[in-house]
């Protein structure tokens, strides 16, 4: 089976095109995982914090469960910002892997903030609700240097890199 390695800052749409291409492939008779990296940071990663050792081992522990999926025939869309080249090629270098670069620009991530984080990461360092170590702004997001598919949702409709998206998986399902 296989797996997809979402990386893009928070806000570029990983959970969004996780789940409108899962809703496409279940509806085709794929089976389908959405291992987001938010819902994990609430269970599984709870002990760890924002530092880049603790963003490491987040991505590392999404990674092991996602294996179990994969393992089970289960295609697996981990949706997680996954800030570092060194782990994202860690794990692409398992055959079974594919790396999704979910890229949107930081002005519009900055306008459409539809968590309202950039906001609270741009308040003055001494305002008790600025949001530290917050990746793309305050921490650092290292642009990757090789992906297998590169989708721009600073440009495209949802629906145009949902469709984008299905067929990559879909081709790569055959190649494995």
């Amino acid at each position: 089976m296989i797996l997809i390695q979402f990386t893009g800052l928070s806000g570029s749409g990983k959970t969004t095109l996780a789940e409108h291409v899962s809703e496409m492939l279940v509806e085709n008779g794929y089976q389908v995982k959405i291992v987001d990296g938010d819902v994990y940071r609430q269970t599984v990663c709870k002990d760890l914090g924002f530092s880049k050792d603790d963003r490491c081992e987040n991505v590392r522990r999404l990674f092991n469960i996602s294996q179990d999926f994969v393992q089970s025939k289960i295609i697996v869309l981990m949706s997680v910002i996954n800030p570092y080249e060194e782990v994202r090629k860690e794990i692409g270098q398992y055959k079974f892997v594919r790396t999704v670069f979910v890229d949107c620009s930081i002005d519009n991530l900055i306008k459409r903030d539809p968590k309202g984080l950039y906001k609270k990461a741009l308040l003055p360092d001494d305002d008790i609700n600025k949001i530290k170590n917050f990746t793309g702004i305050s921490a650092v997001y290292e642009t990757p240097s090789k992906v297998d598919l590169v989708l721009k949702t600073d440009f495209e409709e949802v629906s145009v890199s949902t469709q984008k998206l299905y067929h990559f998986i879909v081709t790569n399902l055959s190649d494995l």
